[in-house]
């Protein structure tokens, strides 16, 4: 027999009321953070009995946002710890990467791990944006209400969900808002300071307060990362650190502006350097150029003036910013591979004195690609797991 309409009401609220405790909503950030993580693990983390934990557990479990999985054995003796996970029924979010040649989309559960992904290329026109809807559309079928949010990370300035410029694809103002779903969240940020969240959260950054990440693909990008959350500005472009006139100011960037950082690491001051007209695409050029290094005496002084001028615009921000840590990703690393020598000497060089005994280690990135798939994931997470969030989920039908 069905409940009556007032009952199944009286339930939800109920439900609803019943996860708004900051108890509960601390341990679904927990094992959003840390999807192995056991309840014992979660409870001393969070400083909680372990009658609380199993009570909160409880109550996520009925709702459909966590599950207890027993790991696979590793042989050791005895029966292992079940990690708090994902609950198979529970929220997704549905991320949409474009970057200047591919475009990916996935669907991802609580602690990241993606359920669901299908990309391919193209050619840098908006019109990417009818074929990133028709995936989206196909992943909502598959999966329904349990999509909770969409969230695109782009290769340009990103204003709420405009992308403002994109100089490496020729976009000017293209809002995204074909790419949202009824009922669903819409987020839009830059690929570069989603990468950069998760390499803070989850990657080389993971541990340190305050993380200065940078990427390097169609010029520099990047974000700084301060406990965990993202210093992205009033409008949320912040961290176009490319933009900084750290180059020569006779040079004329495609954002307007002159002596741009952008134009003096990427693959144009790569091709410039060597005397070759400006690259369609200063990507895949920059990559070719620094892959040939090691045996062209050309390729590899423009490889190193790169690296010098990057290696200064770090310090510069890590003397504005003050860092405990700096990753990079995208060409950033393959260009400190190339040219290792050059880049610290700059990066030394530029710094104040006071620093040079212990300045912030600079590191490769951990997540690599995946690191602005990873990011947008948790930005959507990040406003699902509120007491709104929680809220809205609860109301739907089971």
């Amino acid at each position: 027999m069905r409940p009556s309409t007032a009952a199944a009401r009286a339930g939800t609220a109920h439900s609803a009321r019943a996860l708004r405790s900051q108890g509960a909503l601390a341990v679904l950030r927990h094992v959003h953070a840390h999807p192995s993580a056991t309840r014992a693990d979660t409870a001393r983390a969070l400083h909680l009995s372990s009658g609380s934990a199993t009570e909160i557990t409880a109550r996520l479990k009925a709702a459909r946002l966590i599950d207890e999985r027993a790991p696979e054995r590793t042989g050791g003796r005895g029966r292992p710890s079940p990690a708090l996970t994902a609950h198979p029924e529970g929220p997704l979010v549905c991320v949409a990467d474009i970057g200047h040649e591919h475009w990916r989309v996935a669907c991802a559960e609580l602690g990241g791990r993606i359920v669901h992904e299908d990309g391919g290329r193209h050619s840098g026109s908006p019109d990417v944006l009818d074929v990133l809807a028709d995936r989206i559309e196909t992943a909502r079928a598959a999966y329904g209400s349990r999509i909770r949010a969409v969230s695109a990370c782009v290769a340009g300035t990103v204003s709420g969900t405009r992308v403002v410029q994109a100089s490496g694809m020729g976009w000017r103002d293209v809002d995204l808002e074909p790419l949202r779903t009824p009922g669903t969240l819409l987020l839009v940020g830059n690929d570069a300071s989603l990468s950069g969240l998760a390499e803070a959260r989850r990657g080389a950054g993971a541990g340190t307060r305050v993380v200065l990440h940078l990427t390097i693909e169609v010029g520099v990008g990047g974000i700084l990362v301060v406990d965990g959350g993202p210093v992205d500005g009033a409008t949320g472009a912040g961290g176009e650190f490319g933009h900084v006139p750290f180059g020569d100011p006779g040079v004329e960037c495609p954002c307007g502006a002159r002596g741009c950082w952008d134009m003096a690491v990427d693959g144009r001051a790569m091709a410039r350097a060597l005397h070759r007209p400006p690259p369609p695409d200063p990507r895949t050029a920059a990559g070719e150029i620094i892959a040939s290094a090691a045996s062209d005496p050309a390729a590899a002084h423009a490889v190193a003036g790169a690296a010098r001028a990057f290696g200064r615009g770090v310090a510069a921000l890590v003397n504005a910013l003050d860092p405990g840590l700096v990753t990079l990703s995208g060409l950033a690393v393959d260009l400190r591979a190339a040219a290792p020598e050059a880049l610290a000497e700059a990066y030394t060089a530029g710094l104040m004195r006071y620093r040079r005994a212990a300045p912030p280690p600079v590191l490769p990135s951990v997540l690599g690609p995946n690191g602005p798939l990873t990011g947008a994931a948790d930005a959507a997470f990040d406003m699902l797991l509120t007491e709104e969030g929680l809220d809205a989920w609860t109301r739907l039908p089971v």
